[in-house]
């Protein structure tokens, strides 16, 4: 990584007097098998690097950006920003991140195995899923995708402010979606395995997940409506915990447009709820030493014991604010400037597992999945509305699936109907964690 640096710092180094210039460099690698009917359908591995430059003057932002490690065209890329800063409307809050004096965490999000595990590996593991997968249940239809795959992500950042940070990680995974059935009632269901190199996966865990989320609902129907105590999957509050960081992101709430805005120190969930964002985290996913404008990343507790205690900032979105970043600048590459955005966002997690939530609360519904969540959550109003599929509780015990369901409330009553959180975390693809969580008084739409 080192030449990474260099040369980000030599474009840096060309600018010019009152102008701040950042350079962002990238190296990428990554293999995707896909395997269906015991044959590989498709096969890729892809490698690419770039420059991304952020020029800021006089108040205008430009960025532009190349597809290779040429110094020659990094500083083609630097006119152009320059050039596209000229034609920017100025705005008193832009400007480059400088360095705030928190130490990075001492993180090892790198692994060898990525990278020199054979090609051939690879895709036996997506091979041996699928084998599995059709092996461990005669009700199992269809394998209809086997997955494998990884990501190695080398970068440097280094601006004109005084920035100077080199990151690097690697990230795997398999998956598995799966039909299954008896007679004419088909369901579907996925598994899965993350880690950072090969090794890392269970192909086991990834098969019985997916084989056990597809037979669970065979027989599905819809269900009564009626007010209940609803047990969100893990996967599922992953879900909801990811839309409730957009919520609060520093320039959503600045401009108005979050359920947030203005209720900083409110008390805005159950005192036993405390949600977290936090890189550092070496089992989150999302893991980093540095956010994408090279400031170390940090835990940043959102809301401690209940009280909503910080919003995620990065520069700018600080700047509007007038407060500090939280490090929490993120970007899809170097194609694109930074934005603020979540990495690594949980729950602390309580005691119980899901089967213990399950018994604790009685009666109720398992919700197993969730759909049209972008479209039905407003994250002005809180309103929460969403299709749902899963199992009635009863007694204390998993009783009949149901499926084309709604689950309607507001995530400010949500928060505040928390029962019980699961000791249970898991992490997967995504900006977020999982835990079991126990909400009461949700209205299930049905017959």
């Amino acid at each position: 990584m080192p030449e990474l640096l260099d040369l980000a710092q030599r474009i840096v180094d060309d600018a010019r007097p009152g102008e701040e210039v950042e350079a962002y460099v990238a190296h990428y690698r990554d293999t995707d098998v896909r395997v269906f009917g015991g044959e590989i359908e498709s096969l890729s591995s892809a490698e690419s690097s770039g420059v991304g430059v952020r020029v800021v003057v006089g108040g205008r932002q430009g960025f532009a950006y190349v597809g290779d490690l040429d110094e020659a065209s990094g500083r083609e890329a630097l006119s152009e920003a320059r050039d596209n800063a000229s034609f920017a409307s100025p705005d008193e809050h832009a400007g480059l991140a400088r360095p705030d004096g928190v130490a990075p965490a001492a993180l090892d999000l790198w692994r060898e195995g990525a990278a020199s595990t054979p090609t051939a590996d690879k895709v036996e593991l997506a091979m041996e899923l699928e084998r599995l997968v059709r092996a461990g249940d005669p009700r199992v239809r269809q394998v209809v995708s086997s997955d494998y795959g990884d990501g190695q992500v080398e970068s440097a950042i280094a601006s004109s402010t005084g920035i100077a940070a080199t990151s690097r990680r690697t990230n795997c995974y398999i998956s598995a979606d799966v039909v299954a059935g008896d007679g004419d009632d088909t369901q579907t269901g996925a598994g899965y395995s993350v880690g950072r190199e090969p090794s890392d996966l269970d192909v086991e865990e990834a098969a019985s997940d997916a084989i056990e989320r597809a037979t669970r609902l065979i027989g599905a129907r819809k269900a009564k409506s009626a007010r209940l105590t609803v047990v969100l999957d893990r996967r599922v509050t992953a879900t909801l915990l990811a839309l409730l960081a957009g919520t609060l992101s520093g320039e959503e709430v600045a401009k108005g447009r979050s359920l947030f805005s203005g209720r900083l120190g409110e008390e805005v969930a159950v005192p036993s709820l405390t949600f977290v964002e936090d890189p550092t985290n070496p089992l989150a996913f999302g893991a980093a030493t540095y956010d994408a404008e090279g400031l170390a990343c940090r835990r940043t507790p959102l809301v401690e014991k209940g009280r909503l205690s910080a919003y995620l900032y990065d520069t700018y979105s600080a700047r509007l604010a007038g407060a500090r970043s939280t490090a929490s600048a993120v970007r899809g590459g170097y194609k694109s400037a930074p934005g603020v955005g979540a990495r690594a966002v949980a729950i602390e997690p309580g005691t119980l597992d899901q089967d213990g939530i399950i018994a604790q609360v009685g009666d109720g519904f398992l919700v197993q999945g969730v759909f049209g969540i972008h479209s039905g959550v407003n994250p002005v109003s809180g309103d929460f509305s969403v299709g749902a599929e899963g199992l009635l509780i009863a007694g204390g015990a998993l009783g009949a699936p149901v499926r084309e369901v709604t689950i309607a409330s507001t995530i400010q009553k949500m928060l505040q109907g928390v029962l019980a959180i699961g000791g249970d975390v898991e992490w997967l693809p995504g900006s977020s964690s999982g835990v079991t969580l126990a909400i009461a008084d949700v209205a299930m739409g049905g017959d």
